[in-house]
């Protein structure tokens, strides 16, 4: 059952903000200070403001997908279970016969390639990792949303890089009105 999840984790909350911020600052120079100086009497300088913020709305569409899907949590038994026998001084045989495993934490029984995230305090299925960037575990149920969310991160950077060159190539005369000051 995949549910809304958000994690209440202090630095998490924090990079999501500093995630945020960096997408919205970048728009902003890319439209104030590079189409619109250079390319604001063209239909090309529309065009592009047009395009990247698609792009940026590309990012938080994902992201947020990313950040409030459940990754794929492991539901925890209505019922308490004892797994005393795992606990004694013999050496653990905690894995069933179709993959199945022991949570010692959770003290649960988990699916293959389910693991336990420390910050989330629960297992996940298919884990990767716990991202700050999205302030949750990255498994089987957001790691499409991941995924395109550093695609389209990638795809913003390519177009900003490219707008860079291209107001480079439209007004050289910038880089002459720069002055520099000496410093004392």
């Amino acid at each position: 059952m995949k549910m809304v999840v958000f994690r209440v984790d202090p630095c998490g909350i924090i990079c999501i903000l500093i995630t945020y911020g960096a997408v919205f600052y970048a728009d902003y120079v890319i439209v104030k200070h590079l189409v619109i100086p250079t390319m604001s009497d063209t239909l090309w300088g529309a065009v592009n403001v047009v395009i990247f913020n698609t792009i940026v709305f590309l990012i938080t569409m994902s992201h947020l997908r990313a950040v409030l899907s459940d990754p794929g949590v492991v539901p925890l038994p209505s019922a308490s279970m004892d797994f005393s026998d795992l606990h004694s001084s013999q050496p653990p045989k905690n894995t069933t016969a179709d993959g199945w495993t022991v949570c010692m934490k959770c003290e649960t029984y988990r699916p293959p390639r389910a693991h336990h995230c420390r910050i989330c305090q629960r297992c996940v299925r298919r884990m990767d990792h716990h991202c700050p960037w999205i302030n949750n575990c990255v498994g089987e149920y957001n790691q499409k949303f991941f995924i395109q969310f550093l695609f389209y991160v990638g795809l913003a950077s390519l177009h900003a890089i490219t707008l860079v060159i291209i107001t480079w190539i439209l007004d050289p005369g910038v880089k002459q009105d720069v002055k520099y000051t000496k410093l004392s």
